[in-house]
């Protein structure tokens, strides 16, 4: 059988899990995941697992934080005076909000924290600093 390579398309079904046993995210019930192995377009560490998979294999990849999201930033986190932030912007923790860069760009940030004076929003990624599983099935290479 052909065996991946890097800059080959593929297309993968694939489920990640936390430590725990979470679900964060899966291809069950969606199109398989398709990119170019090596190109950049998924995280490093399962992008590295990838070759050598022939077509039909299922693997189980660990990947550290570093080689996923990172690590956790605490420069990533930024008070706000609370007064600053308008009264119908919703403040429960964990809401995720965006913030208009001075560029244009959006950025995705959590509420993380809420006191009487301020608000700390969180702009690193959600699993930053999380180390992650992924059940992998080699669909295609296309």
């Amino acid at each position: 059988m052909t065996e991946v390579k890097t800059g080959d398309t593929v297309r993968i079904h694939y489920t990640g899990t936390l430590d725990d046993g979470t679900v964060f995210d899966s291809s069950e019930g969606r199109d398989p995941l398709e990119f170019t192995v090596g190109a950049g377009h998924i995280i490093p560490g399962l992008d590295a697992a990838i070759p050598g998979m022939e077509v039909g294999e299922e693997k189980t990849v660990r990947v550290a934080a570093d080689q996923a999201y990172g690590p956790h930033d605490p420069n990533g986190r930024q008070s706000v005076p609370r007064d600053q932030v308008p009264d119908d912007i919703p403040l429960d923790l964990g809401t995720t909000l965006e913030l208009t860069l001075p560029d244009g760009r959006a950025m995705p940030v959590v509420v993380a924290e809420v006191s009487e004076d301020e608000v700390v929003l969180d702009a690193n990624h959600p699993l930053a600093g999380r180390d992650l599983t992924f059940a992998v099935r080699m669909v295609e290479i296309v």
